[in-house]
């Protein structure tokens, strides 16, 4: 099974990267942004999958699912 979760982008890197953060922990992640059609900025919400953003994500949109990810853990964990 598969999952693709939303991030937001942190930081713009060299060669088509980008670090991102998932939710408000403190761990950020280096992915591809080469799958989007236009260039990201920083601030943007990307949807990643297998370590590649493949669509952007209207910011209320991903807020909306990270608070359903968050309720599914916090069921699973009770």
């Amino acid at each position: 099974m598969c999952l693709a979760i939303p991030a937001r982008i942190e930081k713009l890197l060299p060669d088509g990267a980008a670090q991102v953060r998932v939710g408000e922990g403190d761990v950020l992640l280096d992915i591809s942004i080469i799958l989007l059609p236009e260039p990201p900025a920083v601030g943007d919400y990307v949807v990643v999958h297998a370590g590649f953003a493949i669509s952007r994500l209207d910011p209320a949109d991903a807020e909306e699912t990270l608070k359903i990810l968050r309720e599914m853990a916090e069921y699973v964990q009770n």
